[in-house]
């Protein structure tokens, strides 16, 4: 059984924020990011840390690991670290490289991080970096290390925990990776565990199983939990208290309950009012006519990726991504396709804007077959199938302005040029509810929700038919994300743009889709209207999926059953 640190006084909090101001020290002077930030953890509990990009809540977390990133300094306020009942220490006061605090860190105070890859060491096993995390922390020789590696693994529930420790991150799956640093994290047994956005990279029922296995480990170990996190679902989920941020002010803080039930500042409400109005239709969708016409067909479409091994180059493996999709597009729709990472939701659109070059099938746009095509007839359909990708900032030359980014179609394609060309820049940007005296800036300039519309600015410079939007939205905070899923749904209603909308949020789908497609290993399992299938889900792994969503509303928690689904028919 793993050693359980307790307190004298459970009511007692473990860890106490007293008004931390924190501060980047610029060439214009000084520039504050927390503004007297103040909260108490608790043993046995968890305090979400909710807010939008900017708000300071990944800097707070630092912060109380006295890792706060340069340019940055502590200004003010103490943070009171009190895990055994006796007495106080302030970690502020402690040197950042200090023993002291590196004691803490890893040993008392466990931290994981939102995208384990950049985490973990791509060059050392698994087991290394966990047996080196125990043995900076506790007296004990490798042998002793190795054996608790391998009991922490198989505490986060990794399959053949022995074998594992010598296995490499790449060798493992999104889901396996984050399971593996929450062992790293937990394995000289915290009294504090801080997750910074561990499961925003995570699929719907990874998620699920992640915040499950959480919840288990803090009854088993007693931890105090703070979990960053901008899902308000998640939120409702697992939080006992919540703290609100906004602009590295804490706005809002209380119980779980109180906060969903009782917002009291208008930044909780607008994060909240965000969240309810995702979990309908969108009120500007309007319904389709009953006569549109098909703007795409696609057929028994297949992808598949064939592994070659030795010197005469024999096939040795043969990886399905999309095998044997089907399905038609109406004028002016939009469907949604929904699954897991590695369902083949993202290669069937790759596939369709033919980034991707199918193995076999048909992809009938407007009357062409896009899979027999030649260059020629690609270039031209280009123009009117167009791409909007998951993250803007990477969608985004930082060395081109905004006027260079979204001209840069036009000038390839020889539409426009001068003054013309500015012209239609400007209204580009006015279209997309941004100013056209920002087009000389650059993308770094750019909030997240500005850079994604600068994107969907370029995908409709050539006016095209059907946008190909693959996870648009999720990068994006919950009230951004319903302003550019509304900027999106203006689009088509002017322009009478088709949708093919690819994402792993049913809330997303639910709001802008009037079709969606389920897929699952490569093949689409149901297919529906989006009401239908979210209301009265025919297959077992769409029950699996929908099932595993969380619910933004604390009193619903625990009221309904998972299921889950290993592959049977």
């Amino acid at each position: 059984m793993p050693l359980i640190r307790m307190t004298t006084d459970i009511n007692k909090p473990i860890l106490r924020i007293e008004g931390l101001n924190v501060g980047f020290s610029l060439r214009q002077g000084m520039f504050d990011v927390l503004h007297g930030v103040s909260f108490d953890l608790h043993r046995g509990k968890t305090t979400c840390i909710v807010g939008e990009s900017g708000s300071g809540k990944s800097v707070t977390a630092r912060t109380i690991l006295n890792m706060v990133p340069r340019p940055g300094n502590i200004n003010g306020g103490r943070i009171m670290f009190d895990p055994d009942g006796t007495g106080p220490k302030d970690l502020t006061k402690m040197d950042p490289r200090g023993k002291e605090i590196r004691e803490i860190r890893g040993g008392r105070i466990g931290m994981i991080f939102q995208e384990p890859m950049s985490s973990l060491s791509p060059i050392h096993t698994i087991g290394n970096q966990i047996v080196e995390a125990i043995r900076l922390h506790r007296d004990v020789d490798k042998a002793t290390a190795r054996k608790m590696a391998a009991d922490v693994l198989e505490q986060v529930e990794i399959p053949n925990p022995k074998k594992a420790l010598d296995r490499y991150a790449f060798e493992f799956s999104g889901g396996m990776r984050q399971r593996a640093m929450i062992a790293m994290a937990l394995s000289c047994h915290p009294d504090v565990l801080i997750a910074d956005e561990p499961t925003t990279a995570l699929d719907v029922t990874t998620q699920a199983e992640i915040l499950d296995l959480m919840s288990n480990l803090q009854k088993d170990l007693g931890m105090a939990i703070m979990f960053i996190t901008h899902d308000m679902g998640v939120v409702a989920e697992i939080a006992d208290e919540v703290v609100v941020m906004e602009k590295g002010h804490v706005v809002e803080k209380g119980d779980v309950h109180q906060i969903f039930d009782a917002p009291e500042h208008p930044y909780t409400q607008k994060l909240l009012g965000a969240v309810k109005r995702l979990e309908e239709p969108a009120d500007a969708k309007e319904p389709l006519p009953e006569d549109a016409p098909n703007i795409l067909t696609v057929k028994d479409l297949k992808l598949h990726f064939e592994k070659r091994e030795g010197f005469l180059q024999r096939v040795t493996d043969v990886t399905k991504a999309v095998d044997g999709v089907s399905f038609t597009l109406r004028q002016g729709e939009a469907l949604g396709i929904v699954g897991e990472s590695g369902s083949g939701k993202t290669t069937v659109g790759r596939c369709i804007a033919r980034v991707y070059d199918p193995t076999s099938g048909e992809i009938d746009y407007a009357g062409q077959n896009l899979v027999t095509a030649g260059p020629q007839e690609l270039q031209a359909t280009r123009k009117q199938i167009r791409m909007i990708f998951q993250d803007p900032f990477a969608s985004l030359n930082p060395r081109m302005t905004v006027k260079q980014l979204i001209a840069e179609p036009l000038v390839v394609n020889n539409i426009a040029k001068g003054q013309e060309l500015e012209d239609r820049v400007a209204k580009l940007l006015q279209e997309v509810g941004l100013d056209p005296g920002m087009m000389e800036r650059y993308p770094h300039a750019f909030s997240g929700g500005q850079r994604q519309r600068i994107v969907v600015a370029r995908a409709i410079a050539l006016e095209p038919r059907l946008v190909i939007a693959d996870e648009p939205t999720s990068a994006l905070d919950v009230s951004i994300r319903t302003q550019v899923l509304d900027l999106l749904l203006k689009l088509q209603a002017e322009m009478g743009l088709s949708f093919v909308f690819i994402s792993h949020d049913m809330a997303v789908i639910r709001y802008f889709c009037d079709r969606v497609a389920v897929m699952y290993q490569g093949r689409i399992v149901e297919i529906g209207e989006t009401e239908q299938i979210i209301t009265d889900p025919q297959h077992a792994y769409t029950k699996a999926l929908l099932s595993s969503v969380p619910l933004p509303d604390p009193k619903l928690r625990g009221t309904r059953q998972r299921h889950r689904y290993r592959g049977e028919e």
